[in-house]
Parts: structure tokens; sequence; C-alpha cells
């Protein structure tokens, strides 16, 4: 049996990677949502304007503006849509720049719609309380430096020599280490 339109939930997803654009698509209307899509910023912004979603889902990273320009966009627009970010180049840093503009929840790509709909989930669940027993080792150095590092770049606003005569590095040895994967732990 199938929904009517106006009874399915709607998602709007923007990523400028049209293959991953079209497979999330693909399967957030298997699971029965109202799906639009969107290259970019203006895109989404265009696609939200005209019917707002009640879901979003933005690539950090597009050409033109980003998306944290997109998410404060959307809120704008609408404030009871509810938005997950995903990005290749994930950072503390980041994260909580998007939270701060309205995203509701931060994923790393890759991302499936199951984690997508899961993080929407856990957007709407109350914060977990630690365990009053468990320490939490503290990050490696090479963890710690790789945050230090994306957070003055976003501080700088992305400005790559910028932020490199903020920390004191060559611009060329900045960008060597923004190509490498975080640390892991």
């Amino acid at each position: 049996m199938t929904t009517p339109a106006d009874e399915k939930p709607s998602i709007l997803i923007v990523d400028d990677d049209e293959v991953y654009r079209n497979r999330l698509a693909r399967a957030f209307v298997d699971r029965g949502y109202d799906v639009r899509t969107a290259g970019d910023h203006d895109g989404g912004v265009s696609a939200a304007s005209a019917d707002s979603p009640e879901f979003a889902v933005v690539d950090l990273k597009m050409p033109g503006k980003s998306g944290l320009e997109l998410v404060k966009a959307l809120r704008e627009i609408d404030p009871s849509t509810k938005t997950v970010v995903l990005t290749g180049y994930g950072s503390i840093a980041t994260a909580i720049d998007a939270v701060r503009l309205g995203a509701t929840y931060y994923l790393s790509k890759p991302a499936d719609a199951d984690d997508i709909v899961a993080a929407f989930a856990r957007a709407e669940a109350p914060p977990l309380e630690p365990p009053a027993d468990q320490d939490f080792p503290a990050p490696s150095l090479a963890r710690a430096e790789w945050e230090h590092i994306n957070r003055v770049l976003s501080d700088a606003g992305g400005n790559i020599s910028e932020a490199a005569r903020r920390l004191g590095i060559h611009r060329r040895s900045l960008q060597r280490k923004l190509q490498k994967y975080p640390p892991n732990k």
C-alpha cells in the first residue's frame, strides 16, 4: 500500500557528489520518504524555500558556499527542519560549528540511509549518561594536533595561508598535514 505524498516524511539531500546523492535518494524513497535533492547551496535553498522539508542531509564541503552556510539558511527558512551534516573531513571544530548553526547531528562519510535515520533518532533521544566508573582516555598527541589544526583553520575561515600564519608553520606544511586522514585516537 502506498502512502500519499503529504503523509510521507520529506527529506532534502544536498551533496555535490551526484552518484552518492542519487544513491541516498533511492534509499530514502525505499524507506517511504518524499525525497528532494540538490547539488549545491543555492539549489538546496531553492528547494527548501519552495517546500520546506522535515529533514535535511547536507554535505559540509561543496563548491561555492559551504554546507555550514546551508545549515544556517535552512534554519532561517524553517527552524523545525532537522538537519544532519555529512563530511569526509570531520573535526570537533566543524561539528561544533554545525550544531551552533542549527544542525541536529553530524556524521562522517560514508554514511548510508540507515546511519542517517539513526542519527535523526539519536538527536531526538535524551543525552546518554556516561558510566561513573569509566575513565575516558586522553586523545593521542597526533589526534590533539589534528583537531587543533582544524580548529585554527575554521577560525581562519578556511584560509590556509592565514591558518599557517596563526600556527607558525609554512603554508605547504599545513597543506600536507591537512591531506592526511585524522588519527583514530
